[in-house]
């Protein structure tokens, strides 16, 4: 064999082996939240545990994100490599063409599939010790700092006007990243947040000052429509029992389009790496299998292969 020819085949050689290496490689995109936020931070250690648990087989890139709307928004326009999280109710209100989703309706929400379940947006209602407040009632003629614009803020004002509180209490008129200074400094008895539990802001409180997290009763959480949720005992300094709260469930979700063999791989590569990264951030340890019951709409067909094979019980609307 000539010269030319040996390296004629030697070039073809690497170039197959650089084809084989590419197509052994799978890139998703995942789009979650605004960056700096809790559920930004999860997409991050989620592609780095991807990048681990596969060896490199699945390479996940973390896009910023305006809201859960426009995560779902985005499927209109996007093909099988993107994930995105979301509430299973914007899931269902996209498909049904209803609310912010009014006139905006598009075939391809009905081709969006659930992967897993995330951590979810807890609600927490934080008050100092020296409040004396101890349930929600409690908290009529209180200083307390909602925030503004975050899911927190909306929801905590629509409690107050569910249980009758509207005027009767004080809403200071601040953002939420001043709250734990203002409860310190007794600016304010108390503040509302949302996000995934153990949450940094109120570790930061209950660290720095004697606070009281409020339970919800049954009746209360009833009242709210919202999922209830329970954070156990000594999740926060100083917090001896059970925290009763409700939470708004968030799930990674894919399309259709998404092949059965990369959505198999993305959902068995969370659930084995999840006790991983509950070592990493403790707001892992809060998605468990029973999150698996907010999943209102269907299941990826290779994330079933998952769950069949794993032995977690699938309703018949999720298949």
């Amino acid at each position: 064999m000539n010269t030319f020819m040996k390296t004629t085949l030697a070039a073809l050689a690497v170039a197959a082996l650089g084809v084989t290496a590419a197509s052994a490689e799978t890139r998703i995109t995942y789009k979650s939240a605004k960056t700096g936020s809790s559920y930004y931070q999860m997409g991050v250690e989620l592609a780095e545990a991807m990048k681990t648990g596969t060896d490199g087989a699945l390479i996940v890139t973390i896009e910023e994100s305006q809201g859960s709307v426009q995560n779902v928004m985005e499927v209109k326009a996007r093909g099988a490599d993107y994930v995105f999280t979301t509430p299973p109710a914007l899931v269902g209100l996209a498909q049904q063409g209803k609310a912010m989703f009014d006139g905006k309706g598009d075939p391809k929400f009905d081709e969006i599939r659930a992967l897993f379940p995330i951590p979810s947006l807890t609600m927490h209602f934080v008050m100092s010790a020296d409040s004396g407040v101890t349930d929600l009632m409690g908290m009529e003629g209180k200083q307390i700092l909602l925030g503004k614009g975050s899911f927190g803020a909306t929801e905590g004002e629509k409690y107050i006007e569910t249980f009758g509180l509207t005027d009767k209490v004080k809403i200071a008129d601040a953002e939420l990243s001043n709250a734990v200074a203002a409860l310190k400094n007794g600016q304010i008895d108390g503040f509302v947040t949302a996000g995934s539990w153990p949450a940094p802001n109120v570790i930061e409180a209950a660290a720095s000052t004697p606070v009281t997290v409020l339970s919800l009763t049954d009746e209360q959480i009833a009242q709210t429509g919202r999922t209830k949720l329970v954070i156990p005992a000594g999740t926060y300094a100083g917090q001896d029992a059970d925290i009763q709260t409700t939470s708004l469930p968030v799930v990674a979700y894919t399309t259709t389009a998404m092949d059965d063999d990369t959505a198999y791989a993305l959902t068995k590569t969370f659930w084995e790496s999840k006790a991983k990264l509950g070592d990493t951030s403790p707001w892992w340890n809060g998605v468990d299998q029973d999150l698996m019951a907010n999943i209102a709409g269907k299941i990826h067909p290779g994330a079933q292969r998952y769950y069949e094979e794993a032995g977690i019980a699938l309703t018949d609307a999720q298949k």
